[in-house]
């Protein structure tokens, strides 16, 4: 008779944490915040007591030396983070973050995102991912200031802002970047960047369409060598 009712007992439901619709949704997770063009969202020098996720939009990551040298250290896109080494400490940020588009982001606090790290096994290993891939891209920055020629590494940072998967299957433009912007980033003269710019418009690698439109070509004959 025990067994039968054992049989009979509905059994327990469990709950399905879903990262993405946890990064998605204010209220539990945090507030969510909207900014139009060149909005900061935070301040190099600002208290780093929050991590934000961006939803929607391009942000641009830079810093100013003391002699008031912006520099570009990254340009991150939707379902990338910002500001999480508040996670390990830092108290306040050493870059600037503004908006380059309309864009959304949730900002977590840094209490909530640790207690959700610990009690959410699917969270923490989508954000150790996204750490790993974020870790691999600076190696790659470093690698790529150290060793190769402007050319290239102009190259690949328009292949890396279109987000270009591995195959290269397909083309992507990049809207809103400048070659000032791309300038900074590479920590090269303008003029530099638009001469190879009108070099790579000219073998066919990219074209100016209501943005950057970058061809697959650019990647092949660029560089692979």
């Amino acid at each position: 008779m025990g067994a039968r009712l054992n049989l009979l007992k509905k059994p327990t439901s469990t709950r399905r944490f879903d990262p993405e619709v946890f990064l998605s949704t204010p209220g539990p997770a945090g507030n969510a915040l909207h900014y139009k063009t060149n909005e900061a969202i935070f301040l190099q020098g600002d208290r780093c007591d929050a991590v934000f996720y961006i939803q929607k939009g391009r942000v641009k990551l830079s810093i100013i030396s003391n002699q008031g040298r912006e520099v570009i250290v990254a340009i991150l896109g939707q379902r990338d983070f910002l500001a999480e080494s508040c996670l390990t400490g830092q108290k306040v940020h050493l870059a600037t973050a503004t908006s380059m588009e309309s864009t959304s982001v949730l900002k977590i606090g840094k209490n909530t995102m640790q207690r959700a790290l610990r009690q959410e096994p699917a969270l923490a290993g989508r954000f150790i991912a996204y750490l790993l891939s974020r870790n691999l891209r600076i190696e790659g920055d470093l690698v790529d200031q150290l060793f190769n020629s402007t050319e290239k590494r102009l190259a690949r940072t328009l292949l890396l802002l279109a987000r270009y998967d591995v195959g290269g299957k397909h083309e992507v433009i990049v809207p809103n970047i400048t070659q000032e912007t791309l300038a900074k980033m590479l920590g090269v003269s303008r003029e530099r960047v638009n001469f190879f710019m009108t070099k790579f418009r000219k073998l066919g690698f990219i074209e100016y369409n209501g943005g950057i439109q970058v061809h697959n070509s650019l990647m092949s004959a660029v560089l692979h060598d």
